[in-house]
């Protein structure tokens, strides 16, 4: 599965006024019905993917370009928009208890779709475990409080989902597009965009983490009793006895091993026996710290190597004319620019909203490009 991009936003707590709410949907709805109208849901869904075009996209409907609200919001705002306009789209999920209703929601949507048992399951799966990998086998500390499930007709979807980290007053939003179907659990990524890396951050869909998910699959598989015994002190040595570098015992001191392990959770996987690492995460109860302590057996024990890095490329921002934090993709933002300016440009709008929503893609236009 591929996820196309991360963006890392400030938490600006509060609630939007109505008034701005209102123009926020009256101008969400002429955007989309010109850009499906010209382009088609698809494209409209692929878009969305794209966290650049995305929040040049929440800009335009009022947002600071920083705030954490450009996902809520404006997720908010499509979902009124997209349930009622009749354009083949459909938003499931939302903020808070509302993104745990996505799966009902899915269901409801696909029988409106007439789309098969089959297809609505995948769909469903598709939502549960694109949260789980954001959440559990990428552990950013960022924990998820957002999830919107988007769904065209002819069975596309994007997810929108974003985390808060409480310490760092930051939230971060995951982007997945359904095209080009790989692995929920390897390199998902497209395109992954930061404010600020995390230290150590445990991501077990790197490439680096193929051969430890396959030991953690082999731990589960064994089972509980013998996994066990790597948190009994007296039937094991130190952990950090098997370390053999200064950072790796350096590491393991910040990375204690977890010691709230659900073993019910680990004794159903051992029941169940799942035959790959995506199904391991899917196994109710298997969280964070169960794959955390996995993680860190099967890089100590067994030498199976582990990904630290924050799975983050580069940085939200569209970058500098010094190249820092990386060069600007002037190319890639310009599409960006263009494809709103065309469909404000045609949405059915009054001058005022048009001519206010063209000034803030002017002005976004205008900081995002490199000067000399």
């Amino acid at each position: 599965m591929q996820r196309t991009g991360t963006a890392t936003l400030p938490l600006h707590y509060g609630s939007v006024p109505r008034w701005l709410f209102g123009r926020m949907v009256k101008l969400a709805e002429g955007i989309t019905r010109i850009m499906v109208d010209e382009y088609g849901a698809e494209e409209f869904l692929k878009r969305l993917s794209d966290p650049f075009w995305f929040q040049s996209f929440s800009c335009v409907l009022g947002f600071d370009w920083h705030s954490s609200g450009t996902t809520t919001v404006t997720c908010g705002a499509l979902k009124q928009v997209l349930n009622k306009a009749n354009l083949g789209i459909f938003v499931a999920g939302g903020k808070g208890q509302a993104s745990r209703r996505a799966p009902d929601e899915i269901r409801q949507i696909s029988e409106d779709f007439s789309l098969s048992t089959k297809k609505t399951n995948e769909f469903v799966r598709a939502s549960k475990l694109a949260a789980k990998v954001d959440n559990t086998a990428i552990q950013d500390n960022y924990q998820l409080y957002h999830h919107i499930f988007v769904l065209s007709e002819k069975g596309k979807w994007v997810v929108v989902q974003q985390g808060l980290n409480p310490e760092n007053k930051y939230a971060r939003r995951y982007h997945w597009l359904s095209d080009n179907v790989r692995s929920f659990v390897l390199e998902p990524h497209a395109a992954i965009c930061y404010q600020a890396k995390t230290k150590n951050t445990l991501d077990m869909t790197s490439k680096k983490s193929k051969e430890a998910q396959k030991t953690s699959l082999d731990l589960v598989k064994d089972g509980p009793d013998r996994l066990k015994m790597y948190f009994l002190p007296s039937r094991q040595a130190r952990l950090d006895l098997w370390l053999d570098s200064e950072a790796k015992r350096k590491r393991i001191l910040e990375l204690r091993m977890p010691q709230n392990i659900n073993w019910k959770a680990v004794e159903l996987a051992y029941e169940l026996q799942p035959k790959n690492y995506e199904n391991l995460l899917e196994v109710k109860g298997i969280g964070p710290a169960t794959v955390r302590a996995l993680a860190l057996i099967s890089e100590l024990i067994y030498g199976s190597e582990v990904s630290w890095q924050d799975p983050a490329k580069f940085s939200f921002a569209h970058g500098g004319k010094d190249s820092v934090p990386f060069k600007i993709n002037k190319k890639h933002y310009d599409t960006s620019i263009q494809t709103l300016q065309e469909v404000l440009s045609a949405a059915k709008l009054d001058n005022k909203e048009k001519l206010r929503a063209l000034k803030r893609l002017s002005n976004i236009s205008y900081l995002t490009s490199p000067h000399e």
